[in-house]
């Protein structure tokens, strides 16, 4: 089909596919221009000092939705907002006893993130409908998206925040979280945005899962990848689950750096220092066994108040975070981190303090919806490699809730989470086409 469409595109694939994007070359530019102007809308509505913020359960979230729901509604698709808040764009009105796929992503972004992290998946799904609509094409099972609250941690500390609203996973405690900016907790900003946060609290459902045949996810690769080797389109074979303490505190003894000799220190930036070695040896040792781990401390700092060249800290506060796509992989490297700990204690004679940990199970993709898009691949004249998700995603909270879940990932260069992100429109259409014919043709 993209062949077809762009002339040479990565291979000579053919289209079959009785419900195809139109072919011709106008319909393409105008789905492309369509693609870009949305893109842009949105990075207008949310740009920062540098790049673009889109708090989780904020203003520019919310008017991200609205700017979405306005595209929806010019091209005569129905919307609502679900009890968690979330933004849900059907072709028409999906009887509750019908089942339907689901195609979802989220709309926030880090704070002076890029704008494709997220955004790509629901601005895809929602141009899926919009050619749905025009072909006035019959689908075999109905298809609609959600665009969904708060799926990056920075703003609240936790994640899939909408996500896990939706399918009764939002601990009360997380409700109480404080905004990074404001200090105002999550449910006031869930109230704000019309969630129902009685509901939420009680752990309740707010969507039947078992009406949902299958979860799409669309979204950038976060990592280099698919540019390494020339994979413009991937479906994603899992992802990865994590462990994260935000805050734990190494405590030693401050004093003079000439005066104590290293016998006598309880230095908290060297215990914490020798903690980092130990724990990257052994993340050495697992990936030379055929493990699958990655692991950062992307916070490490003393105290401004009192850190000095000339004085020995007593407390550093630091972050721990680790990703694998195997459960038992996550509790090694937990039970690692701690008896490290206790090593360093004793023989440095400092303490260590930890946060509650909060903790995400890796998610498996289904095979079978895996082997569907490879196919549309081929038919897209695409070369064929699938790939796992080093980064988490709302749906792997989808794929744990037993729902069968597929993910699709772009091309994408300079990384995420900062405003160089770099999606070639070119890609997002190929990406685009791959989930519009994999929609299309599910019950074929």
């Amino acid at each position: 089909m993209m062949n077809a469409m762009t002339g040479n595109m990565g291979g000579t694939g053919n289209s079959t596919s009785p419900h195809p994007i139109p072919q011709n070359q106008a319909s393409l530019e105008h789905l492309t221009a369509e693609a870009e102007k949305l893109f842009s809308d949105l990075e207008e509505l949310s740009r920062d000092v540098a790049g673009v913020s889109r708090p989780s359960y904020g203003e520019a979230e919310t008017r991200a939705f609205e700017m979405i729901e306005k595209f929806a509604h010019k091209e005569g698709l129905i919307t609502y907002r679900d009890n968690a808040a979330n933004l849900v764009v059907e072709l028409e009105k999906i009887p509750e006893n019908e089942e339907y796929i689901l195609i979802g992503s989220h709309l926030d972004s880090v704070p002076q993130g890029g704008n494709y992290d997220g955004a790509a998946g629901v601005i895809a799904g929602l141009l899926c409908l919009a050619e749905i609509k025009r072909s006035g094409k019959t689908l075999d099972v109905p298809v609609k998206v959600i665009a969904l609250r708060g799926e990056e941690s920075a703003w609240f500390g936790a994640c899939y925040l909408g996500s896990k609203a939706l399918l009764g996973k939002l601990e009360e405690s997380e409700q109480e979280l404080l905004q990074r900016d404001d200090s105002r907790p999550l449910k006031d900003h869930m109230i704000d945005c019309g969630a129902d946060v009685e509901r939420i609290a009680k752990g309740e459902v707010l969507i039947d899962t078992s009406k949902i045949k299958a979860f799409f996810e669309l979204h950038i690769e976060q990592g280099p990848v698919m540019i390494a080797r020339n994979l413009p389109v991937a479906a994603v074979t899992g992802i990865r689950g994590n462990i994260r303490h935000r805050k734990i505190k190494c405590i030693g003894e401050a004093g003079h750096s000439g005066a104590v000799p290293r016998w006598l220190r309880k230095d908290a930036v060297f215990a914490t220092a020798e903690l980092i070695t130990r724990i990257d040896d052994h993340w050495t040792t697992i990936l030379q066994h055929g493990g699958d781990l990655v692991a950062t401390c992307g916070i490490l700092t003393t105290d401004p108040q009192h850190h000095a060249m000339s004085r020995i800290p007593g407390e550093v506060t630091f972050s721990f975070e680790a990703r694998s796509q195997y459960e038992h992989t996550l509790a090694a490297i937990e039970a690692l981190l701690h008896s490290e700990c206790a090593t360093i204690t004793y023989e440095r004679r400092v303490k260590f303090e930890f946060d509650k940990p909060v903790k995400t199970p890796p998610a498996v993709i289904d095979q079978e919806i895996v082997d569907r898009i490879n196919n549309a691949c081929i038919a897209e004249g695409l070369p064929v490699e699938a790939i796992p998700s080093g980064a988490g995603h709302d749906a792997s909270l989808f794929a744990n809730a037993g729902v069968p879940t597929g993910m699709i990932f772009v091309r994408n260069r300079n990384g995420s989470h900062n405003p160089e992100e770099e999606m070639d429109m070119e890609d997002f259409i190929r990406g685009l086409s791959v989930l519009h014919r994999t929609i299309t043709e599910f019950n074929l």
